[in-house]
């Protein structure tokens, strides 16, 4: 399966919402993941206590803010990250983070699951928080495609040894699930957006599906050397993908769009 954050459902429907593309209602109820409990927010300018996306969106829209951009943080890499230190360790301690053109703010989810497997659902609570001004740099959607290109080029001679048909079937049939996952459009992103952001932003969730799922066992490698140079270069390809799904997002904000 590919793999989507829920921050990057925030940011979707939360721009397409700004840009006058959908409804409040349908971009609130848009945010949540399947399997999720309605989602509260903390901390969101004019309110004390936790509120609904509905009323979030609006108030965050009423203090200035105009588009919403996300950050892929991970340890060594704070993608898409501004600051303070704080803000930053909580992104990055969940993976994902929201980031506010206007007043700078920060928004971070916590989940927490209940349930047994395979009928699991999530509590998920959000937090607003102030952050350091200014834009943090990511690649627009062209810079990214070309990216994910010659990433894929130089990492393909390692994603060859995923030869899974001949070491863990199990595994063949999920990379089978990845390569042939189609949805779509309006599945991937929201309304507004650009075809292109839709073929960028599936390309590089595969591509991190892929790696991710190249990164579980050796494969091919035989030796020390073998397998950090294998590491490395799934390592440099999931940096890109994560890279590239932050210029699909912010797409919808690029100048002249």
């Amino acid at each position: 399966m590919l793999s989507e954050h829920r921050s990057g459902r925030l940011v979707a429907w939360g721009n397409a919402w700004l840009a006058g593309h959908t409804s409040l209602d349908s971009a609130a109820e848009q945010v949540r993941a399947d399997g999720d409990e309605p989602h509260r927010v903390a901390g969101v300018p004019g309110e004390d206590g936790d509120v609904s996306w509905t009323v979030a969106l609006g108030r965050l829209r009423a203090a200035g803010v105009t588009g919403l951009r996300l950050a892929l943080p991970r340890p060594g890499d704070p993608l898409g990250l501004k600051g303070p230190a704080a803000f930053n360790q909580a992104a990055i301690t969940a993976g994902e983070a929201v980031l506010t053109d206007g007043p700078a703010l920060g928004i971070v989810p916590s989940v927490d699951g209940y349930g047994p497997a395979g009928d699991r659902g999530h509590v998920v609570r959000w937090t607003v928080t102030p952050v350091e001004s200014g834009a943090a740099a990511v690649p627009t959607l062209s810079e990214a495609e070309r990216e994910l290109n010659d990433a894929l080029r130089e990492a393909a001679e390692e994603l060859a040894r995923l030869d899974v048909a001949r070491w863990r079937p199990e595994v063949a049939e999920s990379l089978a699930a990845i390569r042939g996952h189609g949805r779509a459009p309006e599945a991937v992103l929201a309304p507004g957006y650009p075809a292109r952001a839709v073929k960028v932003l599936t390309q590089a969730q595969r591509l991190a599906a892929i790696a991710d799922l190249a990164g579980q066992d050796e494969g091919g490698s035989v030796t020390a050397l073998e397998s950090r140079l294998r590491a490395s270069a799934l390592v440099g390809l999931e940096r890109v993908t994560r890279r590239a799904q932050l210029a699909a997002y912010h797409s919808i904000l690029e100048p002249g769009f």
